[in-house]
């Protein structure tokens, strides 16, 4: 009799040794997805947990719901030597340590997988594990700024600027456990692991499509770098971030029959037979006269009476959404975006559900809030290694599952 698999990673274990953003998120998403993941932390903890030593920062509760915190210290041989046994038992190791860190440590790839050939090894890096960039620091920012995300972003008079959210973490994170679980697919057809192996470089060069675009159609000889709102080509109109009485709303005509309906709702219909708006690119061309028109209705309305009149009228808009009115917003409550969990030292708090809807499989809720330092060590080395009461006991006296005291 077969069991029963509610989600598709059921019963597979997944060692998650990963920091900050990149590595966490790959890691949650798995363990929506069914697997047990072990948060394999130091000493000192998770990178982001070390920010706030009073109470968990909240990106760590948010990224690590589901998991289970076990303690080992690397610098320690039984450290290692505990990895290894409970890497014996593993489905998947997660990591995005600098390129060639698991190596030197002794755990990396070919170690770990000469001790288990089913292993799905992933390795989240800045630059990848090959290049002439390689073995250079790599963070979000330092991310965005190699891969022209940072500038393509900003205004065209003003200096390169960073998007706001970590984006190339997150298209790192999501890229990895998509390889992840193409590779446990494969395994299913071969029985052999492999490794999975995304650069956050290479995730980041994807979202420069339309960038990209004007270098590629040979256009970026005549066109500013950054075209703040507008579009990246300049070639639509209307087409920018608009203020209203208590905000900004962003509005976009992709479409003859967009602007056809707009200018009706800006009650200027003499437009419609005015040759000089005819087409897309007569509207690109006088692009400021557009805005100047648009922004002087916008700024009589609020912004949700601006999404309502234009969505009432077929035209793309949107409210420039604060994070508190994300937060709170209907339509993410509609649909259960939020779990409200009771964190043992941040309290009531809000965290997200899984992303992903599988609409045969069980869905992916939070169904524990991330784990305090350490906490579950003890009863995982006991239940998946046999370790007894004493020799755990021993391995805290040797501070080698031990949490640093804060």
């Amino acid at each position: 009799m077969t069991t029963p698999v509610a989600r598709p990673l059921d019963g597979m274990l997944v060692l998650d040794l990963g920091q900050i953003y990149n590595g966490p998120y790959c890691g949650l998403l798995l363990g929506f997805m069914g697997a047990r993941v072990l948060k394999i932390e130091a000493p000192e903890g998770d990178v982001v947990r070390r920010r706030k030593r009073h109470v968990e920062p909240y990106p760590l509760v948010m990224l690590n719901s589901n998991k289970e915190s076990v303690v080992l210290d690397f610098k320690h041989p039984n450290g290692k030597a505990l990895f290894l046994r409970l890497a014996r038992q593993a489905d998947v190791v997660v990591e995005n340590f600098a390129a060639g860190v698991m190596d030197r440590l002794g755990l990396g790839w070919e170690v770990l997988s000469a001790e288990n050939p089913r292993l799905v090894y992933g390795s989240g890096t800045g630059f990848g594990l090959t290049g002439p960039y390689r073995d250079l620091p790599a963070m979000d920012l330092t991310i965005q700024a190699m891969s022209g995300i940072m500038n393509a972003t900003g205004f065209p008079d003003r200096p390169p600027v960073k998007a706001g959210p970590a984006v190339c973490d997150f298209l790192g994170g999501v890229h990895l456990f998509g390889g992840i679980m193409s590779a446990l697919l494969q395994r299913e057809r071969t029985g052999q692991g492999q490794r999975v192996e995304v650069a956050m470089l290479d995730a980041a060069v994807m979202a420069l499509a339309s960038a990209l675009g004007v270098h590629m159609d040979g256009e970026d000889a005549h066109m500013p770098p950054r075209t703040g709102n507008r579009h990246p080509a300049l070639a639509m109109a209307p087409y920018n971030v608009y203020p209203t009485s208590d905000g900004y709303v962003a509005i976009f005509t992709a479409s003859d029959r967009h602007w056809d309906s707009i200018v009706r709702v800006l009650g200027r219909e003499d437009l419609l037979t005015n040759p000089d708006y005819a087409s897309t690119p007569d509207r690109a061309a006088r692009m400021e006269e557009i805005d100047a028109m648009v922004e002087a209705w916008t700024r009589r309305h609020g912004k949700d009476d601006v999404l309502a009149i234009l969505t009432k009228a077929h035209v793309p808009c949107a409210p420039v959404r604060t994070t508190r009115e994300v937060v709170n917003d209907p339509h993410l409550a509609f649909r259960e975006v939020w779990a409200e969990i009771d964190h043992p030292r941040r309290g009531k708090t809000r965290v997200p559900n899984s992303p992903i809807r599988l609409h045969g499989s069980a869905p992916g809720l939070v169904e524990r809030p991330a784990p305090l330092l350490g906490q579950d060590t003890d009863r995982v080395l006991a239940e998946l290694l046999g370790l007894s009461a004493s020799e755990l006991t021993a391995l805290h006296a040797a501070g080698v599952i031990e949490p640093a005291k804060s």
